[in-house]
């Protein structure tokens, strides 16, 4: 495991992916220090490689192997579980949801598609949490590849950059939600909240700004329909559909303000 930890502390970007991946592995804290690996057996054959594969299930006397193993099993679970964390934890959700409400107000069916709007919503939270990433880098995850401090001193040091992103955009009204639900005496600092109760308020904050803005969205393009729809019925062409008159009028809207531009921009400085 340690040489996973050089292997992400020697990443040229350390404050994009380098130092988001080391907050899933100090919240793992499951990582054996001294672990054992097992010898690799000579290759028949001068100069000749063979790469091989083995997983078998067996019986060991050591206690220490089933330690190992549970391991094992939890980073395997962990990495899985890593975009959902990553998700979760960041301005990923505000954004996502809030590309999807706009291409449900132009009326563009599948475009753009999927992976475009997620793709970009990717690369915008990397780039907005960069300073969170690059904090963790220089507080928790290169003093830990030095050897300079512990591994649950790591943890402590990089979750609270993570933490304090967190607080500084949920909504006090959603916190002391999860606060009562969890039957905990009110906390006198925001020191003593526990990040599991961060986590969901900060989610439904996200939410419910995303939301929000989707129907700051709706306004402009849902009156380009209602002009369309009252000068259709107007002329007395029912059986026109009015989504094929109003969605030229709707992308060239967008286009002539430079939606993009104000959209991304706007959504940038609600992070502030």
């Amino acid at each position: 495991m340690s040489k996973l930890l050089r292997l992400v502390g020697s990443i040229r970007i350390p404050h994009l992916l380098g130092s988001a991946l080391v907050v899933l592995v100090l919240l793992a804290s499951c990582y054996s220090q001294g672990a054992a690996q097992a010898p690799v057996p000579a290759a028949p054959g001068a100069g000749t490689i063979f790469p091989s594969v083995n997983i078998g299930v067996g019986r060991s006397a050591e206690p220490e192997d089933l330690v190992i193993t549970l391991q094992l099993l939890f980073l395997m679970t962990l990495l899985a579980l890593a975009p959902s964390i990553l998700i979760m934890m960041t301005c990923f959700t505000r954004i996502v949801v809030v590309f999807h409400f706009l291409r449900q107000a132009l009326g563009t069916q599948g475009m753009p598609a999927n992976q475009l709007l997620v793709g970009l919503a990717l690369f915008l939270t990397l780039y907005i949490m960069s300073p969170v990433w690059t904090e963790i880098n220089d507080l928790a995850l290169q003093p830990y590849l030095r050897h300079e401090i512990t591994q649950a001193e790591a943890f402590d040091r990089g979750i609270k950059p993570i933490r304090g992103f967190m607080l500084n955009q949920v909504r006090e009204k959603d916190l002391s939600l999860f606060v009562f639900m969890s039957k905990m005496d009110k906390p006198a600092t925001v020191e003593e909240i526990p990040t599991l109760v961060i986590i969901p308020a900060f989610i439904i904050s996200e939410l419910r700004l995303a939301f929000t803005i989707g129907f700051l969205l709706y306004l402009p393009f849902i009156m380009i329909d209602m002009i369309v729809s009252s000068v259709l019925l107007s002329m007395g062409m029912l059986m026109l559909p009015p989504i094929i008159i109003s969605l030229p009028f709707k992308v060239l809207l967008f286009v002539m303000v430079d939606g993009w531009y104000l959209l991304v921009s706007s959504l940038m400085r609600t992070f502030n």
